[in-house]
C-alpha cells in the first residue's frame, strides 16, 4: 500500500517536542493518526508515536475503536512498553489483554514494579494468571502471588514490594555505598526505612536529608521516629486519608507481626483518590467509574437497572397525585405549582446529600459530630424555607390572584425544604452506619421521600382547606 508522507509531515512537526505532547495531539492529529492506521501505513504510525510518552500513548489508545486498537497492537514496537498497559483505563486494558499472547504478557509483568504487575494481573482470568506466573522467576512469582492474596481494596494490593530498607546501625556513607552497588533498586523511592534485626521499621530518613549530611553521620541520629505505619489489611480509602492528613510522600506497610513488607507511594494514592472521587460522583447518578469506556451492552444494562428503580419510586409519588386528582381538577393552579415544589425539594436534598457523602468519605462526619451536622442543616433549611415561603406567597398571589393558594404553596414549600434537608443528611448517615455505600442509593431514596412529602403536603393542604 502506498504511503502518504504528507500525513507524517503534518503530524510529526507538532510532535517534535516531548513536552506537552498529549496536548499537541489535537483532533486533527488524531484524525491523521487514525487515517494512517487504517491505511496500513505502519512507519507513519510509528513515527507519530515516537515522541510520545507511555501515558500519552495510553490516552490515544483509549480513544480508538476496538478494531483500531487491535491494528495498533500489531504495529507497536516489541516488546510492548509495560507502562502503556499500566496507564490504560481498566475496561480498555481488559479488552486488550486477551489480544496479547502469554509470553508477551509475562514479559510485561517482569518489567513492571510489583504493584503495577498485580494491578494488571487482577484483570486476567485465573487460568491466564497461572499461565503467566509460571513464566516469571520464582521469587517474583512468590511476591505476586502474595499480593494477589490480599483483599482487593487493601493496602496489600496497593503497595509495592520494591523498597529500600537499611539497618538502623548504618551511616550515611554506608548507605550510599550500598545503593550504588545494588542493581535491583526501585525505579523511584523517596525514603529509607530503618529496620531492626526482626525487620521491623523503627525510623524513616528522607532521601534528601541523607544527601545533605556527611558520610560519617549515623542514620539513627537523623531519622524520623514519629512516622505512619500502614497495616497491610487497611482499606485503601483509609490509606488515602492518612496520606492526605499528614502530607506523606511514601509510607511503610507492615504485616500482622509488625514486619516491613512493602511501601505505598504518593503516585498510587493519587490514583486511589481520583478513582474514589469519580466513583462516588458517578454512583450518585447510578453509574460506574468505568462508564465512559464500557461497551454499549454493559452501559445499557447498568443504566436500565437504575432507571427501573427510579420508575418504581416515581410511581409512589404519582400515586399521591392520583389520590388528590379531584382536587387538582377543581384547582388548575395546583397542577402548575406542583413541579416547583418537587424541584425545590429535590435540589435541597441533593445539596445536603452531596455535603454528607463527601464528609463521610473523608471522615469529617462521624458519630461525634453527626447531631451538630443535622441541627445545622435543619437551621439552614428553616431559614431558606422561610425565605422561599414568602416568595411562594407572592408568586402564587401574583400569578393566580389567590392568597389562599399562595398560603398553601408557602406552607408546602417550607415543609418540603425542611424534610429534604433532614432526610438528605440522615439517609447517608444511616446507610454508612450499616456499611452501605451512601453514594450508591442516597439520591434515589432522598428524591423519593422529597417528592412524596412535596406532593402530599401541597395537595393534602389544598384538599383540607379548599
Amino acid at each position: 500500500m502506498t504511503e502518504k508522507p504528507s500525513l507524517l509531515e503534518n503530524s510529526s512537526a507538532s510532535l517534535a517536542s516531548g513536552q506537552d505532547t498529549y496536548e499537541r495531539f489535537s483532533v486533527d492529529q488524531l484524525s491523521n493518526f487514525v487515517t494512517a492506521l487504517e491505511a496500513g501505513q505502519d512507519s507513519v504510525v510509528r513515527e507519530m508515536l515516537k515522541p510520545l510518552r507511555p501515558q500519552d500513548i495510553a490516552s490515544i489508545i483509549e480513544q480508538l475503536t476496538r478494531e483500531e486498537r487491535k491494528w495498533l497492537l500489531e504495529i507497536l514496537p516489541k516488546p510492548l512498553d509495560a507502562d502503556i498497559l499500566s496507564y490504560l483505563a481498566v475496561p480498555v486494558r481488559e479488552e486488550i489483554l486477551p489480544l496479547l499472547d502469554p509470553e508477551a504478557l509475562a514479559d510485561v509483568v517482569r518489567r513492571l514494579e510489583s504493584d503495577d504487575a498485580i494491578d494488571l494481573l487482577e484483570d486476567l482470568t485465573e487460568e491466564q494468571k497461572q499461565d503467566i506466573l509460571q513464566k516469571v522467576a520464582p521469587q517474583a512469582r512468590r511476591i505476586l502471588e502474595q499480593g494477589l492474596n490480599y483483599p482487593e481494596e487493601s493496602a496489600g494490593r496497593l503497595m509495592q514490594r520494591e523498597l529500600v530498607s537499611i539497618p538502623v546501625s548504618w551511616t550515611v556513607g554506608e548507605t550510599i555505598d550500598f545503593l550504588r552497588a545494588k542493581e535491583d533498586l526501585p525505579k523511584d523511592f523517596y525514603d529509607f526505612f530503618l529496620v531492626d534485626a526482626q525487620n521491623k521499621p523503627i525510623g524513616v530518613v528522607p532521601l534528601s536529608r541523607a544527601m545533605r549530611n556527611k558520610r560519617v553521620v549515623n542514620l539513627a541520629d537523623i531519622m524520623d521516629k514519629d512516622f505512619n505505619l500502614i497495616p497491610v489489611h487497611l482499606d485503601r480509602r483509609e490509606v488515602a486519608l492518612i496520606f492526605r492528613k499528614y502530607g506523606l510522600v511514601s509510607a511503610p506497610v507492615i504485616d500482622e507481626q509488625g514486619k516491613l513488607v512493602g511501601v505505598i507511594t504518593v503516585d498510587d494514592v493519587v490514583n486511589v483518590i481520583d478513582a474514589e472521587a469519580a466513583e462516588d460522583l458517578l454512583k450518585m447518578g447510578g453509574l460506574r467509574a468505568s462508564e465512559f469506556h464500557r461497551s454499549i451492552k454493559q452501559t445499557t444494562l447498568s443504566r436500565w437497572i437504575w432507571l427501573a428503580i427510579n420508575l418504581f419510586t416515581s410511581i409512589l409519588a404519582s400515586l399521591i397525585i392520583d389520590r388528590f386528582s379531584s382536587t387538582i381538577e377543581r384547582q388548575v393552579a395546583l397542577a402548575v405549582l406542583m413541579p416547583l415544589i418537587a424541584s425545590m425539594g429535590m435540589n435541597a436534598g441533593t445539596q445536603t446529600i452531596t455535603v454528607a457523602v463527601r464528609a463521610l468519605a473523608v471522615h469529617d462526619l462521624n458519630p461525634a459530630n453527626r447531631w451538630r451536622f443535622l441541627i445545622k442543616e435543619m437551621i439552614v433549611s428553616v431559614i431558606n424555607g422561610s425565605g422561599f415561603a414568602v416568595i411562594a406567597v407572592l408568586l402564587a398571589w401574583g400569578w393566580f390572584g389567590d392568597v389562599l393558594i399562595g398560603a398553601i404553596f408557602a406552607a408546602a414549600m417550607f415543609s418540603t425544604l425542611l424534610i429534604a434537608a433532614i432526610v438528605g443528611a440522615a439517609i447517608p448517615i444511616f446507610l454508612d452506619r450499616y456499611r452501605i455505600d451512601p453514594a450508591d442509593s442516597s439520591v434515589v431514596l432522598v428524591t423519593t421521600v422529597t417528592d412524596i412529602v412535596a406532593f402530599a403536603s401541597f395537595l393534602g393542604l389544598a384538599y383540607w382547606i379548599l
